[in-house]
Parts: structure tokens; C-alpha cells; sequence
């Protein structure tokens, strides 16, 4: 019974120790004067090597994401960076480069137009306000084109140059680029004014979403002479979006437009007709059509 008292209380003791121990040690830690304020830290030698450099990453370094498309025209890709394309004070609404000699000309010439137009397979490069729009040949599959034009589209982006250049006129000023064409003006015919808003307001916004734009070039004797560019440009559903989109609506908000007209560049017009003998060709040989013959559907044109 001794025994088993003493060791009781020596238990009792010891945990006594035990449990005033840590209140001893923060009591006297409190009552030692902190090792920041004594005389001798004022010469106690810094460490540089543990504190962070501020140059520790590249300042100009910039996250860039760009997100890739597809288009109604299966020849054409967006491409859409996290960052504006087109100068903040350029007059039109985009930029197409459909050579490389193109991508030199005043007024806006475009290193990176040049490069990409370079890639085997591009054969034109469109500029919007805050994408880019790269078109191929139909021979060139888009896995042999794809991973160069999007590493030069990120290399352009990241160097923080701009992609778009202005060229100086031979006195000095800088050469104002084409207006755009929806622009209000005020010497516009109301019919004309109204055939703007509408292009402006309700059909270029789906146009642009497909990669593309739209020009109006006039309005003569009820039609509506329009240009398409980018991905719209030689997307085979041009004709579709034309007569079925546009002039639809068109038609339907304004009594006096009668139609709507594709307005094609002379080397477009050459191609065209090219296409046209070379697809005649081809049924006359399979024996659907004979040669010459001209099928239904197909869109007026003007040069």
C-alpha cells in the first residue's frame, strides 16, 4: 500500500513538472528582451541571397492565350489571342493580305501577314479587330499548315510588336487606310443609309463571327453590290449566306432593294470562270451536263 502511495504521488508530481514545464519556458521567453531590439542586431550581417530578386521573373513576359475556330468554310481557320490585332485608330474594320507582295504595300504593311503567307498551302490572311483569319488551298490539309502558322501567330503575339505597320507618304503623313465602307455619311441617299444600318447591325456581326466581313460597294437600279472577305470570300456557302441571308432581309426591310450582287476583284473573276470550264469539264466526262451549260442557282456577279 506504501509502495503503491509513493509511486502515486511521484506520478502526480511528475506530471505536475511536466505540465508547468512549457509555462515556465513562455514565461521566461517573454521576459527575454527580443533578440530584434538589442545593439548587437544593428551590425548582425543581412542575407540577400534569401530574399526573392525583383527581376526574378522577365517583366515583359505576357500569358497569351489564343483560342483556334473553325469556320463555314472548311479551308479557313480563326484564330482568336487574348489581345487586339488592328490598330486602335484605323479607319476600317479589317485588313485582308491576299499576296505577299500585299503584305509590303502602303498603307499597312504586316510582318506577320508576310510570314504566314509564306507557309506552304496559305493563300490569304485576314485581319479583324481581334482575330485572325488564315485561309489554305483545298490540296493542303490543315494538320501540314495548323502548328506553323499558330506558332508564328504566338511568337508575333508574345514579341509585343505591333502586327500592323503604317507606311509614311512621300511627305512625311501617314497614309490614311481605306474607310470603312458601312460608315455613315452624309451625303448617303436615305435608302442607302438604311441598307448600311442593316448591314451594319444585323448581318456583319454574323459575318464576323464566321471569320469573315462584308463591303458595300453601291446601290444601282435595286441592287445591292456587296463584297465578302475573309473566310466568306471563298466559302462555298457564299452564295447561301448572300441570296438567302442577306438578300432576304434586305428585301424584306426595304421596299426599293430588288437584289443583291457579289462584287469580285478581276483575279477573283478569272478564277471563277477557270473554276466554272474546269467543273463543266469534269460532268461532261461523267455525262451529267454537257459542256457549256450553266446550272441554276448561281449568283449574279459584277467586276
Amino acid at each position: 500500500m506504501f509502495t503503491s502511495a509513493c509511486r502515486s504521488v511521484a506520478r502526480s508530481s511528475a506530471s505536475r513538472t511536466v505540465a508547468t514545464a512549457p509555462i515556465r519556458r513562455s514565461l521566461h521567453r517573454l521576459s527575454t528582451p527580443s533578440p530584434l531590439t538589442s545593439t548587437a542586431t544593428r551590425h548582425r550581417p543581412s542575407a540577400p541571397s534569401l530574399k526573392p530578386a525583383r527581376n526574378q521573373f522577365p517583366t515583359g513576359s505576357r500569358s497569351i492565350f489564343i483560342q483556334t475556330e473553325d469556320t463555314p468554310n472548311a479551308d479557313a481557320l480563326k484564330f482568336i489571342p487574348n489581345s487586339r490585332i488592328l490598330p486602335e485608330n484605323l479607319n476600317t474594320t479589317f485588313l485582308e493580305y491576299l499576296s505577299p507582295r500585299s503584305t509590303l504595300a502602303p498603307p499597312h504593311p504586316s510582318p506577320l501577314a508576310a510570314q504566314l503567307l509564306n507557309v506552304d498551302g496559305v493563300t490569304s490572311v485576314f485581319y479583324g479587330p481581334d482575330y485572325i483569319t488564315v485561309t489554305k488551298d483545298s490540296a493542303t490539309p490543315w494538320p501540314h499548315v495548323k502548328p506553323e502558322v499558330f506558332s508564328l501567330i504566338t511568337e508575333a503575339v508574345t514579341s509585343g510588336q505591333p502586327l500592323v505597320n503604317t507606311v509614311a507618304g512621300k511627305n512625311g503623313e501617314e497614309q490614311p487606310a481605306e474607310k470603312d465602307s458601312l460608315e455613315y455619311d452624309e451625303n448617303d441617299s436615305e435608302v442607302v443609309s438604311m441598307i448600311k444600318e442593316l448591314l451594319e447591325t444585323r448581318i456583319r456581326p454574323a459575318i464576323q463571327e464566321d471569320g469573315g466581313d462584308i463591303e458595300f460597294r453601291g446601290f444601282v437600279d435595286g441592287q445591292v453590290l456587296l463584297k465578302l472577305r475573309g473566310a466568306c470570300r471563298t466559302c462555298d456557302s457564299s452564295t447561301v449566306t448572300l441570296k438567302n441571308g442577306i438578300e432576304s432581309m434586305l428585301m424584306h426591310y426595304i421596299d426599293e432593294v430588288q437584289g443583291v450582287q457579289q462584287v469580285l476583284d478581276e483575279e477573283e473573276e478569272v478564277a471563277l470562270r477557270e473554276f466554272a470550264k474546269f467543273e463543266e469539264k469534269l460532268k461532261a466526262q461523267k455525262g451529267e451536263v454537257p459542256a457549256g451549260t450553266s446550272g441554276k442557282g448561281t449568283l449574279d456577279t459584277v467586276e
